[in-house]
């Protein structure tokens, strides 16, 4: 069963990939706030037709969500007092990344936590033939289970797994698959709380 994919410990360092995405790695706000009487104003830089923005609860349910349809800046004015009273997080999907603005609502008043501001890196996966190419940018230094799973018939079943916990800023794996023409593979990452999964056939 071990022989269906054979990994290796040697990284593949894509520096290029992940150097756009160090300049969100300071102390720079995420976003721009202005509130007046009954609206609260969210401008974000840098943004890329296709992101996703949503507005979510503490329990993650999704309250507001809209694709962004222009390159560059995004601006728009939203009605946050209308929400009951409690914690919610803004949340900015890019391609590699996603952005957590936390904020709550208490008496009408909306009070954002910029200390509290967060950006999750997600994994980069590429295939080459029968080679998988696994990079992760990985600043907040967190744990990331990796998982691949083989369907060739009726059921998915678990080849590998490991969890790499470490102080490397970039995470990168590089795993070879065989058996291509017989399925397909799933591969399953946890990290931060969030789940990604990308299908290889």
């Amino acid at each position: 069963m071990k022989n269906v994919i054979k990994h290796t410990r040697k990284g593949i360092l894509m520096v290029t990939m992940f150097a756009t995405l160090l300049s969100f790695a300071n102390d720079a706000s995420l976003f721009n706030i202005k509130n007046d009487a009954k609206r609260t104003f969210l401008t974000l830089e840098n943004v890329k037709q296709g992101n996703l923005l949503s507005v979510k609860d503490i329990n993650g349910v999704i309250l507001h969500k809209e694709t962004i349809q222009e390159t560059g800046k995004y601006t728009k004015g939203f009605d946050l007092t209308a929400l009951p009273n409690g914690k919610y997080i803004f949340e900015l999907e890019k391609d590699l990344e996603i952005s957590s603005i936390p904020f709550k609502v208490d008496s009408n008043l909306v009070l954002f936590d910029k200390e509290n501001e967060k950006t999750t890196y997600k994994p980069f996966v590429r295939v080459k033939d029968d080679l998988v190419y696994v990079t992760k940018l990985n600043l907040n230094k967190s744990p990331l289970k990796i998982r691949i799973y083989f369907q060739g018939g009726a059921d998915l079943e678990l080849m590998y797994t490991e969890t790499i916990v470490n102080d490397v800023k970039t995470i990168s794996k590089l795993f070879k698959l065989k058996g291509l023409n017989k399925g397909y593979y799933k591969m399953v990452f946890n990290t931060e709380g969030r789940q990604f999964v990308k299908y290889i056939n």
